[in-house]
């Protein structure tokens, strides 16, 4: 029996038992917004069982179990032979086996494929985001794949796969494979160009040997790896398998595994080449950059999407708590002050997922301009949106105040994981310069994004005069790299200004345009005008169906 001071009141019950999906309005409408009409309601029904189950606590428990008992490297194995391998908690694969059942990795090759793959991994990633690596990266390893396509013929299907198979073995053998990357090294990091890896041909058309060190390696357990490696002719990427096709495990050290703020569920690792290391070419020798360049496009824009799916958790969570907390003779959600961070919070969640599904859309409708569209705006929109992530989380970490600095609470894993989007495939700086790239290099880039924007000319003269000013700012090219990240920010808060016009209710492209577009808001969150409709916002932003 309960003593009387210990009765709990006034607390919110766990956001458990729900549809991530449905629950979210700026993710459905997005999606019934960009795919054909005959696709719909096959693809909502899809959705709206990946929602309940990330929504539920059996998945939310694997989640913080996976997270609670990280992956073990395990380097030889009692009798002393040399293994390299890693071991997960079976939360782990469980959660990977939910995400590649349900077509996470399987974007290329069916209508609409890329935004139904996009909304599916927003709502998965709110459940659990150390797995979305694995996923990312086999689901963005198709394009470089393609450059050589007697390699995609055999590896593609299998990445596409609908079914996780664990386990190291030759990949005929099996019905489904994960595909990972190795690109960084230590003396380069995001310079590419530097690459110290070296790749030496043996007599067998594309096949060759590696000598050298990869200072991250995600997922190492993964069945194959892009690798970038200097061969005769130049920088050149290769697939490295860690299992060869005669069943004899491929010289693939694992040094030792990061011990990273977050994404602890996730396995990263150093990984040794010993001059044994056997790799296929994938594509031309000397023309690797050029082709791993479309895996980190198609990972800089999960990147995007992943940052969205935290956004929308923890603002999720924030709304539904301040929906039940009582203080001050009412609820908090119907505070005026409270209510002006909910409604900050929720216009920052729903204008990353908007651009995200968006640039998702433009993948799969491969027009000429949408894909001009996506090589100047989605390193613009993962500087931006990866980078509001982080302040986002804090906020809404904070609306639940102490119970939110508990574990118990989800939050704190959420605040761990909110920067790494930023970090990984290419920081701050790497976007910032590639936007110039773009800029300078190719016309049809800002052409498209023009375009873009000037779909929603006329409708909010705050988004006009921020239009009117990027094109003042884009006039003059004096000292741009030192002005480079401001530029990149401002493609990315014009561009969701446009989108949110266009398509979001109108209390939700008021708020914005106001606080991020017309200068109406301060700094912080929770400094709206007070007289935008930000009830309708927040509520809006509510997780209920």
């Amino acid at each position: 029996m309960e003593a009387r001071s210990h009765t709990v009141t006034n607390q919110a019950p766990p956001l458990v038992g729900y549809d991530v999906f449905t629950c979210d309005r700026a993710l459905s409408e997005a999606v019934a917004r960009h795919l054909p009409a005959e696709l719909l309601d096959g693809v909502r029904e899809e959705l709206r069982g990946l929602g309940r189950a990330a929504g539920s606590e059996q998945v939310r428990e694997w989640g913080e179990l996976a997270n609670a008992f990280p992956p073990r490297l395990r380097t030889h194995d009692r009798y002393g032979r040399r293994i390299d391998e890693v071991d997960f908690h079976p939360s782990w694969h469980r959660l990977l086996g939910k995400a590649v059942a349900a077509g996470l990795t399987d974007a290329w090759g069916r209508p609409g494929g890329h935004v139904r793959r996009a909304a599916g991994f927003l709502v998965a990633t709110q459940a659990e985001a150390g797995h979305g690596c694995p996923v990312s990266m086999t689901h963005a390893a198709v394009p470089a794949l393609r450059a050589e396509p007697e390699l995609a013929a055999v590896w593609e299907p299998l990445a596409a796969s609908r079914v996780y198979e664990r386990g190291l073995r030759p990949a005929a053998g099996k019905a489904g494979v994960l595909l990972g990357m190795g690109l960084t090294e230590k003396q380069g990091g995001s310079d590419l160009r530097a690459v110290a890896t070296s790749a030496r041909p043996l007599g067998e058309d594309g096949a060759y040997l590696l000598t050298g060190h990869k200072w991250f390696c995600s997922a190492p357990m993964s069945d194959a790896f892009l690798v970038l490696a200097r061969a005769p002719g130049g920088p050149t990427c290769f697939l490295v398998p860690r299992v060869l096709d005669d069943g004899s495990r491929n010289a693939f050290a694992l040094q030792r595994l990061k011990d990273k703020l977050g994404n602890r569920s996730n396995a990263s690792a150093e990984v040794e080449f010993d001059g044994t290391t056997w790799a296929r070419r994938v594509g031309e020798e000397g023309r690797g950059l050029r082709t791993v360049m479309g895996m980190v496009a198609a990972t800089r824009l999960d990147c995007v999407l992943g940052s969205a799916a935290l956004m929308r958790q923890a603002v999720a969570q924030a709304v539904h708590h301040a929906s039940y907390r009582a203080a001050f003779g009412g609820l908090l959600a119907d505070k005026p002050l409270m209510r002006n961070v909910l409604a900050d919070l929720a216009v920052e969640s729903e204008a990353a997922t908007v651009l995200g599904m968006r640039l998702a859309a433009a993948y799969d409708s491969g027009t000429e301009r949408d894909l001009a569209l996506l090589r100047i705006a989605v390193p613009a929109a993962k500087y931006w949106v990866t980078k509001r992530c982080v302040p986002v989380v804090a906020e809404a970490l904070e609306c639940l105040g102490g119970n939110g600095y508990v574990e118990e609470s989800g939050l704190p894993r959420l605040l761990r994981e909110s920067p790494l989007n930023s970090v990984w495939e290419g920081a701050g700086n790497v976007q910032a310069l590639d936007v110039l790239r773009a800029l300078r290099t190719e016309p049809a880039a800002l052409d498209a994004y023009l375009r873009e924007v000037g779909e929603a000319r006329g409708a909010d003269p705050r988004l006009d005069r921020a239009i009117r000013g990027l094109l003042a700012e884009l006039a003059d090219l004096d000292g741009v790299e030192a002005r480079a990240r401001r530029l990149a920010e401002r493609l990315a808060l014009v561009l969701q200004g446009a989108l949110l016009v266009r398509w979001a209710p109108p209390e939700v492209a008021d708020a914005f345009c106001a606080g991020r577009l017309g200068g109406e808001a301060g700094s912080a969150f929770g400094t709206l005008p007070h007289t935008l409709d930000l009830r309708a916002v927040v509520e809006r932003a509510r997780p209920v169906e």
